[in-house]
């Protein structure tokens, strides 16, 4: 919690008194990068705060210059105040009359003005931001398309999204979250089409979050936000891309920025939001709906195909004879089970080294992976080469997800799967699937069934999902969000 000296301490009318507060609270004088710079302004005190590394230095030169030429265009005046606030050149100039908000706008990266007497502090925001330039993000790439995604910086991920949605009623909501990270939180929603209540929910959710700091941004937000426990199927759903955040604001949806993290919270999502991507749309609508039929094809197999391979392996007579020949064909000293479960958490161990790797090892590692352990394990008799195959299969579905949260949720409802397949059979698969189904049916994502369209069934936004429809048809929002007004395009 904080100290007593914090609680609506006014701004002294002196600022060497400033300065103590400065020095015992915030570390003046022992921090290298705290700085303060101190003028003499037609005999009076002016004295500049700021820290090192987030301010831009030609601003903070500029206006220094602008301050020091009053003392050779001014006479002595009373009114030094409001002089200093005229040459105070910049677009955004705020006025604070507490030391906490000194100190937090000073160490967001802003610049704190002080006039000596005037027990008030000009707030200039010449932050710079140590940070990348918008390039398209890895997980998320198209063959045509923008290639502008969003970074660390909250200012650029907001100008991202005005620069597609120039419309007067986008709000971008400002909160501080933290009691020491005082992290930066947008929420961005359009005015007359999101949903008040789900704002507010959002709103509330966010103000409450007593927490000392957000070091994984995002997803602790996020974790506060859905309660999510360990459910391992993800209640919001994550993007990089400046135009896909566009369009689910569009669709009455409503976005959470997080400064210090190049991703956006898309609130409220269903199972089905995680399975689209910008390269269907990106398409013509008959080859947006060839990709998304791929796609459900590969999510599908990275869920069924192992427990479903491994029941026909222990019945062999569910098999009808033109497809008698699936199965192993030869003996093997190692329990298909364990095969399957050594298998899939090698391609994970894979997965991880890859990530762990740098670029230029990576290739290299891949292909030791796929050339010599592969071949070797079968070589040797530990896999069969069915095995291999069908693990194959079910990881390259799993890497087609296109989002990895659900991609790693799938892979553990498949070992689940496959668990009950050697424990009970085929009744443990059938079983198995329906409770796996139930358990999708019962979640909730802020109040959204997280199978809409399809539980509780909505024939035309099903139909939807199926099939990708060309902008000019598609007119009417989702109703899910309960948009205020429903139709995309005016009558």
């Amino acid at each position: 919690m904080s100290n007593d000296l914090s609680v609506k301490e006014p701004i002294p009318e002196s600022v060497k008194k400033l300065d103590e507060f400065f020095e015992k609270r915030i570390g003046l004088g022992k921090s290298f990068d705290l700085g303060v710079r101190k003028l003499k302004i037609l005999h009076k005190d002016v004295h500049f705060y700021y820290v090192n590394g987030l301010c831009d230095t030609s601003f903070v030169i500029e206006l220094l210059e602008e301050l020091v030429e009053i003392n050779d265009n001014e006479k002595l005046s009373s009114r030094l105040k409001e002089i200093v606030e005229n040459r105070l050149v910049h677009q955004s100039v705020t006025t604070v009359k507490t030391v906490d908000e000194v100190f937090d706008q000073v160490l967001s990266g802003l610049l704190a003005v002080v006039v000596d007497g005037s027990k008030e502090a000009f707030i200039v925001d010449v932050r710079s931001y140590p940070g990348r330039t918008p390039s398209e993000p890895d997980t998320e790439k198209v063959v045509r398309g923008s290639r502008d995604g969003f970074v660390e910086n909250i200012i650029v991920n907001t100008a991202l999204t005005r620069r597609r949605i120039r419309d007067e009623r986008l709000r971008f909501e400002i909160l501080k979250v933290g009691e020491r990270s005082k992290t930066d939180i947008a929420i961005g929603y359009i005015e007359d089409v999101a949903n008040d209540d789900l704002i507010q929910v959002i709103k509330k959710e966010i103000e409450n979050i007593k927490i000392d700091g957000l070091t994984m941004a995002d997803k602790t937000i996020e974790e506060f936000l859905v309660k999510q426990g360990y459910n391992p199927y993800p209640l919001v759903r994550y993007t990089e891309r400046a135009d896909v955040a566009a369009t689910h604001l569009l669709e009455g949806h409503v976005l959470i920025y997080v400064d210090t993290s190049p991703s956006v919270i898309i609130t409220p999502t269903t199972y089905f939001h995680h399975v689209q991507h910008a390269e269907e749309y990106r398409q013509s609508p008959a080859v947006g709906t060839f990709l998304r039929w791929v796609r459900f094809l590969g999510i599908v197999a990275s869920l069924f195909l192992l427990p479903l391979w491994f029941a026909f392996v222990l019945d062999p007579s569910l098999l009808p004879d033109p497809i008698s020949f699936i199965g192993p064909n030869e003996k093997t000293n190692i329990p298909i089970i364990l095969q399957l479960f050594i298998a899939d958490i090698g391609i994970e161990f894979l997965r991880i080294a890859a990530i762990h790797t740098p670029t230029p090892l990576s290739t290299a590692m891949g292909l030791i992976a796929a050339a010599l352990i592969g071949q070797i394990a079968i070589d040797v008799g530990l896999f069969v080469p069915e095995v291999i195959l069908y693990i194959a299969v079910a990881a390259i579905g799993t890497f087609a997800t296109p989002s990895y949260e659900l991609s790693v949720a799938n892979k553990i409802s498949r070992l689940i799967l496959l668990t009950l397949v050697a424990l009970f059979g085929v009744p443990g698969l059938v079983i198995g699937s329906t409770v796996f189904l139930l358990f999708l049916v019962n979640i909730r994502s802020l109040s959204t069934p997280y199978l809409w369209p399809f539980i509780p069934f909505n024939p035309s936004a099903f139909l939807q999902i199926l099939v990708r429809r060309s902008v000019p048809g598609s007119k009417i929002r989702p109703s899910i969000v309960q948009t205020k007004n429903r139709h995309k395009q005016p009558s």
